[in-house]
């Protein structure tokens, strides 16, 4: 059986498994994800979903998993959720439980919608946001930022880093997400924030994978600082395991018989500033593949697949939802 190792998250005095589920493919019909449409089987109504949802999490629990990453903008993942832990008897001791605010899912549980979600990292909808993710997860323990960048003007909004100050002092932990080229330089400005003399961010979870290393440098120096480490995306939505993609077929050359997102996984796991990795499993299946990541032995010996960051977040937003 595989062995999920457990770690501090950083100096929240949260621990977690070292790999944690990620609900974005989970919870709402469409996602960037290659396969996506496949994966779900062509069932995509919320009732078939919610119980999908519930089966996925049931390995996830029973392999040793302790960490849920969810966010208001993933369509039901929340409302998924909090259904599976009243399943559970309605309380989960041992599990951290992460959300995230700053984007309205707009796509109206359509497949085809034009815009699936839109930013506003403005108080109010950080207000309402977290008032409604508590209404349905009421143990939340990490509450951040969703795609902090340079550009929304979020790490400078006085109101908005007051109100999460205000979080922190009552026991939650405030944190980030980012995206784009520019990852390293938001990750640096995050550190430096202090309201009312206390650094306001305990973690940070950014995109790092075998194409996309920028952020590298920024994350260990978040570690060093006490920062909990979370890493999305290690699997590049697709593009290092999907059979129709050439990245994937480059690394499945490369590793030989190691499943490509067990050696991708594995490399961010090697990681010395990586706390935890981020599943983004559709299914069952996939999530037990993610999981042989551990059984792998760290020293792979892997080409340089990394990408100019421009090129990769380029090529990141032509992917459709599907």
């Amino acid at each position: 059986m595989t062995h999920v190792e457990q770690r501090a998250l950083g100096k929240t005095g949260l621990t977690v498994s070292r790999m944690g589920l990620g609900l974005a493919a989970l919870g709402r019909p469409a996602y960037i994800n290659l396969g996506h449409e496949t994966d779900l089987a062509g069932r995509r109504d919320p009732f078939w979903m919610e119980r999908h949802t519930h089966h996925v999490l049931d390995s996830a629990l029973q392999a040793g998993i302790r960490y849920i990453d969810a966010a208001r903008s993933y369509g039901k993942a929340e409302e998924f959720l909090a259904s599976w832990i009243d399943g559970q008897g309605g309380t989960l001791h041992d599990f951290v439980i992460g959300s995230k605010w700053g984007y309205n899912y707009v796509g109206d549980w359509r497949i085809d919608a034009v815009i699936h979600e839109v930013k506003d990292h403005s108080v109010a909808t950080l207000d309402r946001q977290f008032h409604e993710t508590l209404a349905l997860l009421h143990d939340l323990d990490v509450y951040q930022i969703h795609s902090a960048t340079e550009e929304s003007g979020v790490l400078k909004d006085a109101d908005v880093l007051l109100r999460l100050g205000e979080m922190r002092d009552e026991g939650l932990v405030v944190g980030i997400t980012t995206s784009g080229q520019d990852q390293a330089r938001t990750i640096r400005h995050a550190l430096e924030i202090d309201v009312a003399g206390r650094p306001l961010f305990g973690t940070v979870q950014a995109t790092w994978n075998l194409l996309e290393t920028s952020a590298g440098d920024a994350l260990a120096e978040a570690h060093a600082a006490g920062v909990g480490v979370i890493v999305k995306e290690a699997l590049a939505n697709g593009r290092l395991t999907h059979q129709d993609s050439a990245a994937a077929m480059a690394l499945q050359h490369a590793v030989h018989d190691v499943p490509r997102d067990a050696a991708a996984l594995a490399v961010v796991l090697a990681q010395p500033w990586a706390d935890m990795v981020l599943s983004g499993a559709t299914t069952e299946a996939q999530l037990h593949d993610n999981l042989s990541a551990f059984n792998v032995e760290p020293d792979l010996d892997l080409p340089n697949m990394a990408e100019p960051s421009a090129e990769y977040w380029t090529a990141r937003a032509m992917q459709p939802w599907n």
